[in-house]
């Protein structure tokens, strides 16, 4: 097993991190935003306006992403094992 190959499997590894992991990201920035542009327009000054609408649409964008995300982790995870004889050489 040489650099080049770790270097491709820590990469794919990182992409995956990343590919799993925007999706919640993005539900939780946009709420976020919209909530901050709410409170800008209404003058309301309440800091914790933000948490609740955020926490139950990522809850909701986690319910409905979770099986694809699952999906997506598992077949890495079967990937990564089944080419394993090629890692140990």
């Amino acid at each position: 097993m040489t650099i080049d190959d770790v270097t491709m499997i820590m990469g794919s590894g990182l992409f995956m991190v990343i590919k799993i992991a925007v999706p919640v990201l993005l539900t939780s920035l946009v709420v976020g935003l919209s909530v901050s542009i709410f409170q800008t327009v209404t003058s309301i000054q309440d800091q914790t306006l933000t948490f609740v609408p955020k926490i139950i649409l990522t809850f909701i964008a986690l319910m409905v992403l979770g099986n694809w995300m699952l999906t997506e982790l598992s077949s890495f995870v079967t990937q990564m094992w089944s080419n394993f004889s090629l890692y140990i050489h």
